[in-house]
């Protein structure tokens, strides 16, 4: 396995490869867990070579304390790694490396994408979100790059990044993984108590419920009904509910044929943000 620091680095290994071989990107922030493993065991079967990048990115965090308490386990994630495939190449840069002296985002015009859900409570996170990720594929140059479906509302910022930008790679949308109580799988499940843990599973149990509600209920009542489920929940604080359209992510007025439509949360248990998302149709 190969852990390479710096963009020179991981770009004079990269030309030294076969150039008509393929490659993946699977870009994270560390602390990985079988989400993660899911994105890369994908990009092994679709390319010769794959890099995992590791790097907690600041300029995507609004709130400085969430950016402190983030893991750093580089160790840990490279063992879990190494149980994958010990050719996975592992790019591990400093801030430093990717902003040098100025740690700041670059401005996008991501067409409304980003004003909505996670855009309307984070102020600038999908802007550091477009940086890191143009950084990266423009630092790799992939042909494929693989996000998972839990940051669905990235996954489509994402997309639309690569084709504003004209960068010649394919982004690749992976299912969510889940825990078995159906709990998403994240890196900020670790800060929950085994309590919380087990209480949180309440999430996913409440959009199963939502989608069996999408086909004789309407998009109001729905979100309504969700909102009402977490007042009534203890140890769970719903930040929004909405259900909106899965590509342009535009809040549903009225349900229309040939749309497709996802319900998308984001919820706080004691101070751990949690997000998820289901398609309901």
């Amino acid at each position: 396995m190969l852990l390479f620091k710096t963009a020179a680095a991981l770009k004079s290994h990269l030309s030294s490869l076969d150039q008509k071989a393929r490659l993946g990107l699977v870009p994270t922030m560390g602390a990985l867990h079988r989400g993660h493993a899911a994105l890369v065991e994908r990009a092994f079967r679709e390319n010769d070579f794959v890099v995992v990048s590791i790097f907690v990115n600041p300029t995507q965090f609004d709130n400085e304390n969430d950016l402190n308490n983030y893991p750093q386990t580089l160790e840990p994630d490279m063992e879990l790694l190494k149980e994958i495939s010990k050719d996975i190449m592992i790019f591990a840069p400093t801030v430093a490396e990717i902003y040098s002296n100025k740690v700041a985002a670059k401005t996008y015009d991501f067409e409304g994408l980003d004003r909505v859900m996670e855009g309307a409570f984070r102020s600038d996170h999908f802007n550091g979100v477009g940086t890191i990720v143009e950084t990266l594929l423009r630092m790799v140059a992939p042909d494929k790059a693989y996000f998972g479906e839990k940051d669905f509302q990235q996954l489509q910022i994402v997309k639309n990044l690569v084709a504003s930008q004209q960068l010649p790679v394919t982004i690749v949308g992976c299912p969510i993984v889940r825990e078995s109580s159906g709990l998403a799988l994240s890196s900020r499940n670790e800060r929950l108590s085994k309590t919380l843990r087990k209480e949180a599973s309440f999430i996913y149990k409440t959009l199963v419920t939502a989608k069996k509600k999408f086909g004789t209920k309407s998009a109001k009542e729905i979100m309504q009904w969700v909102s009402e489920q977490f007042k009534a929940h203890p140890l769970l604080e719903l930040e929004y509910i909405e259900i909106a359209d899965s590509e342009t992510l535009t809040p549903i007025l009225k349900k229309q044929q040939n749309r497709k439509y996802r319900a998308f949360v984001a919820v706080y248990a004691e101070d751990v943000r949690l997000i998820d998302n289901i398609a309901l149709n």
